[in-house]
């Protein structure tokens, strides 16, 4: 893979899950937590992050259930990170109210935004918003074709199934440039190529195991998209992680919080706790980037090309944790963790 230092992607991604308090360890209220998501996005526009991703979730650990509603907010106290989703779930909304949320984030934000979509690996918003999970499929593909319509800034004839038809009709704001557009996938031979034929960028959730296992979906996207002679776009990855100043504080802080996180997703999906051996494979050789600075910039560095992308999610809130630890996190994938990843690559591209 021929590495572009110049053109990588450094982000953050959250899920929003709620904070423990430093002192106390108690869970803040869902107030206190979207403030300090808030507070996390400042931070990570002073170190340097090139963009923040917020999931949209409906459920009792996660305060972001409205992600664009925060990255308004973002986009007045921020300056130059990119403010996107990871994921909003199009298959449950509406792409015409999505479009309008986004470029009114756009104009805000100096053209800011970042939407990436997705069909949800998470499904409580479908019946909270009155969509059938038999149309789970279905629901997407017409949405991401209708979206597809609506962000080429032109008046748009559609004629829905699952959504509303359009007669000739524009969607404001209208935005001088096209919405910057990114799907999320789980890694799937059908999901990757639906990608390629949008010619939109595309970013694998790769949450077990090792992440060079994606490597043959990346070659298929390059090569889809090569094949029906759309221009090429970017691909990355997002995975779990929790930077500390040191290997042997983070594993602790880590094992604590991601256990919880899986373990509570397990037993609802049927599933038997996370074991300690099963944790520790992760974070030494899968898809857990938790470790001291040097250590988790070594693995991204490695990753990066054995997966052949070119850019990299470090989701940094999963389990909650206390707030310090999330601020620290971010502070050291900032000032530390991604300048080291991009000199580890230079050296690596001199080498060769």
């Amino acid at each position: 893979m021929r590495i572009n230092i110049d053109q990588l992607q450094f982000i953050l991604d959250t899920f929003g899950d709620i904070t423990y308090k430093d002192e106390t360890k108690e869970r803040m209220s869902y107030e206190e937590s979207l403030r300090n998501t808030v507070k996390e996005a400042k931070l990570a526009d002073e170190y340097d992050v090139d963009a923040i991703a917020l999931g949209e979730h409906h459920c009792e650990e996660h305060s972001v259930s409205s992600p664009e509603t925060v990255l308004t907010a973002l986009s007045l106290v921020t300056k130059n990170i990119t403010l996107g989703t990871g994921v909003t779930v199009l298959s449950s909304d509406d792409p015409v109210r999505l479009y309008e949320r986004f470029a009114t984030i756009d104009a805000l934000s100096n053209g800011r935004a970042q939407m990436m979509i997705g069909r949800g690996a998470y499904t409580e918003s479908f019946p909270l918003f009155g969509y059938d999970l038999r149309d789970y499929n279905e629901l997407f593909e017409e949405k991401i074709a209708l979206l597809n319509e609506l962000i080429k800034n032109e008046p748009v004839t559609w004629k829905g199934n699952l959504t509303q038809s359009l007669d000739h009709v524009q969607v404001y704001p209208k935005l001088e440039k096209k919405l910057d557009v990114v799907v999320g996938v789980g890694g799937t031979p059908e999901s990757i190529v639906r990608v390629a034929k949008y010619n939109f960028p595309v970013v694998l959730a790769i949450s077990g195991g090792d992440p060079a296992r994606f490597k043959p979906f990346v070659d298929l996207y390059h090569r889809t998209t090569h094949e029906l002679g759309k221009p090429p776009q970017s691909v990355g990855m997002h995975s779990l992680g929790v930077i500390a100043e040191t290997d042997e504080e983070v594993k602790e802080i880590a094992w604590d919080y991601i256990k919880a996180t899986i373990d509570r997703v397990s037993k609802e999906r049927g599933g038997a706790p996370m074991k300690r051996e099963h944790f520790e494979y992760e974070v030494n050789n899968g898809a857990y980037f938790v470790g001291s600075p040097e250590t988790v910039a070594q693995k991204i560095a490695h990753m990066i090309p054995a997966v052949g992308v070119q850019r990299f999610n470090l989701v940094y809130s999963v389990g909650g944790q206390l707030q310090k630890h999330r601020f620290q996190t971010i502070r050291l994938y900032g000032e530390k963790v991604i300048p080291r990843v991009k000199k580890l690559l230079k050296e690596g591209i001199n080498r060769n």
